[in-house]
């Protein structure tokens, strides 16, 4: 078996029909270069795969996908054997793109160490050239695999002491700061938001702070907020029980941000990186907040609760304050997997982008659609003001009607960044957690970790 030679050969539906090898004819009826369409020769002394791409042209994206796919779909098929990839196709952003699918094709959960496309004896021969790239594909995936591990979880896997502890190897391996707050230090510090959520949970509280610096003097400064709810039953506003084994994906947020974030710091990019994950879950007890309360936030402003089901917004007011009054940041985004109005509105294509800056937004358009993790951008006009001023509080956490919600909770936000000229929000709760291929029920999908690296890389250039 270890003398046998792999080969995988790209082709397009007009490379094949032009260059085609010499095979019977017959093997026009089983391969012709569609996309993801793919086919297999063996002999005594070579496996030759053939993989189609469709249109020579296609984009960075759909070559992730079409790598992916392949990747999976013959994981128990491919040899850990010496291998060429045939890409003369392919530019270089086009194979890196594919190879990148490769990579995101063998995950599974729990994570199998043995794949043959992980395992130390499957051999890439020939790619010299790329090395730097593979190197940093390996980076990008394993931070989104952490991303999609730490989804996956069960809710009881998934207190605060070991997501800490986690969070503590991890800023030691890769020299972050590393803060957190318990319940104590955050009434101290005045999270009041916060700690509403937090207060009818049995877990501690764990207002996060990861900080990765460069060391460059005047590197961009980046602060991300990310939605970290570990399961949300809804609070005393509870959620239908129908689904309700899908509420441990309400950190898809917070998972995105760390997969980054240790990507980041694995490639030692020129920036720094400042990131808040406000740790709790959203339980129901005797000590849970109600409906009706009125609680204040870091910075001072009160919110009336209509709905405590309507808690990510307030993690992130905390989050977001405190990072915008206390680090001094070029940009402030948030990524929270925050309402059922975005889902209805754009299913599982695209999540829901809010910018006060048209430059941020441009920049997170183009990540978005560059690296297949899509955004569409909606409106923050003064027109949704009104619906959330409360007649006892400075500001009520919902509006009372049923529409546009992903713009209402967008706009209350608004009033938590300090006035910071650069923030963009990304409501995402239908992109972290759907259906993959690797899971018969939904399951992470690491939406958002490849978003923010390309932004993130992008802001060198």
């Amino acid at each position: 078996m270890s003398k046998l030679i792999q080969h995988i050969y790209i082709y397009s539906e007009v490379s094949w029909t032009a260059h085609k090898p010499v095979y019977p004819d017959a093997m026009d009826k089983f391969f012709s270069g569609k996309q993801h369409e793919s086919f297999v020769i063996t002999s005594e002394k070579e496996i030759t795969w053939f993989l189609g791409i469709g249109n020579s042209s296609c984009t960075e994206s759909v070559l992730v996908d079409i790598g992916q796919k392949f990747a999976y779909d013959n994981r128990e098929k491919l040899l850990p054997t010496s291998t060429y990839l045939h890409h003369d196709l392919l530019d270089s952003p086009g194979f890196e793109s594919l190879w990148m699918g490769f990579y995101l094709g063998t995950y599974e959960y729990p994570f199998k160490a043995t794949h043959p496309l992980w395992d130390d004896r499957f051999k890439w021969e020939g790619l010299q050239d790329h090395k730097a790239g593979l190197t940093k594909i390996k980076s990008i995936c394993e931070g989104q695999f952490m991303c999609m591990d730490w989804l996956n979880k069960p809710a009881n896997f998934k207190r605060t002491t070991l997501l800490n502890a986690f969070l503590k190897e991890k800023s030691r391996e890769y020299e972050l700061q590393y803060t957190s707050f318990n319940r104590k230090e955050c009434e101290i510090h005045g999270l009041g938001a916060f700690l509403a959520v937090n207060q009818g949970s049995s877990q501690e509280a764990s207002f996060t702070i990861m900080e990765y610096r460069c060391g460059t003097k005047g590197a961009p400064v980046i602060g991300l907020v990310g939605k970290c709810v570990l399961f949300d039953t809804g609070g005393i506003s509870i959620k239908p029980s129908a689904n309700l084994h899908y509420m441990k994906s309400d950190m898809g947020g917070a998972t995105a941000i760390l997969g980054a974030l240790i990507a980041v710091s694995k490639m030692k990019f020129p920036v720094d990186i400042v990131a808040i994950l406000p740790i709790t879950d959203n339980a129901v007890s005797n000590n849970s907040y109600l409906p009706s309360d009125v609680v204040t936030a870091y910075n001072g402003n009160t919110i009336e609760i209509l709905d405590t089901d309507a808690e990510g917004r307030l993690t992130l007011a905390d989050g977001l304050s405190y990072l915008s009054k206390n680090y001094k940041t070029d940009y402030l985004i948030d990524l929270v997997t925050l309402t059922g109005s975005a889902v209805r509105m754009f299913g599982s294509t695209c999540g829901a982008l809010f910018s006060n800056n048209e430059a941020l937004e441009q920049q997170l358009l183009k990540s978005g659609q560059k690296t297949g993790q899509r955004l569409w951008n909606l409106p923050l006009w003064e027109d949704w003001e009104d619906e959330i001023k409360s007649d006892v509080a400075d500001f009520k956490n919902i509006s009372l009607k049923p529409v546009g919600d992903c713009i209402v909770a967008a706009t209350f936000l608004k009033h938590f960044i300090n006035e910071h000229p650069k923030w963009a929000h990304l409501d995402i709760a239908a992109m972290c957690f759907g259906n993959v291929r690797y899971a018969k029920e939904k399951a992470a999908t690491g939406y958002g970790v490849r978003l923010l690296i390309d932004f993130i890389e992008n802001l060198q250039t």
